[in-house]
């Protein structure tokens, strides 16, 4: 992989790598596979306290393969900010999906309709995209200032997904916090492509390992969208709360 110059992105010059379409296929089927994990496979064990070691180690390692979903989804609101003329719209869109998945998510995540242990995932995005946002407002300034709000806002962000427990699965891993640190990293090391990746890679190894094969999955993106209709892109928004409402319905019955 070669590092990419004048901001060029090297590796989407393989045209026969993964698509966008692909990729969004690969990472809802992920979130799907931790959405069983804690609405079926979970609840199915009893008491925690008493639970066999075997079952509960199913259950971590099943919703932690979904962990591998956190770095995909980073990459695409990364490559989606870039492409935006409208990033206020953009933000408004993720807000909206956020508020819609709130309940189905608790659904799926207790069993309960409403639930503050953990907030789902979305509003990761919706915090890593304002802080995009306010890198790209300051892209270019040097002076103490504007280095001081970048830091202040990455440090907001941090505590909102950390304090809020935003993407907070099992109470392991913040897919929240985890979504902001891969967003900066693809968004700040963008021009810079092997570094990027090693990056993210060591990034990805220190949140238990398996977001690396996500960050591996990467590798192999293209430049291609590759959507066999336009309105196809507009369907993930959708299937997002419904797989968390239909797990967390199977869940609760």
């Amino acid at each position: 992989m070669n590092e990419s110059v004048a901001g060029h992105d090297a590796s989407l010059d393989n045209a026969k790598g993964i698509t966008t379409f692909a990729m969004k296929i690969v990472a809802l089927l992920l979130v799907m596979l931790g959405s069983f994990s804690t609405a079926v496979l979970l609840p199915g064990i009893g008491d925690l306290a008493t639970a066999d070691m075997g079952a509960l180690t199913g259950v971590v390692v099943t919703d932690a393969f979904s962990w591998c979903a956190v770095p995909l989804y980073a990459w695409m609101l990364v490559n989606g900010f870039r492409r935006t003329h409208a990033a206020g719209w953009y933000l408004a869109r993720l807000a909206v999906l956020a508020a819609v998945s709130e309940v189905p998510y608790d659904m799926a995540t207790s069993g309960r309709f409403f639930d503050m242990t953990s907030q789902n995932p979305v509003w990761g995005l919706c915090i890593a995209l304002i802080a995009l946002m306010v890198l790209r407002a300051f892209q270019g300034r040097r002076d103490v200032a504007s280095w001081a709000i970048r830091i202040a806002v990455l440090l907001a962000a941090t505590l909102w997904a950390y304090l809020f427990n935003v993407g907070l699965r099992l109470g392991l891993v913040g897919e929240g916090l985890m979504t902001l640190v891969f967003a900066v990293i693809f968004y700040t090391l963008a021009r810079r492509e092997n570094t990027m990746m090693l990056t993210a890679g060591a990034f990805g190894a220190c949140m238990f390992i398996l977001p690396v094969l996500g960050v591996m999955l990467l590798h192999w993106r293209s430049r291609r969208e590759g959507y066999p209709a336009p309105w196809v892109k507009w369907l993930f928004y959708v299937l997002y709360p419904l797989q968390l409402l239909a797990f967390g319905l199977v869940g609760m019955a």
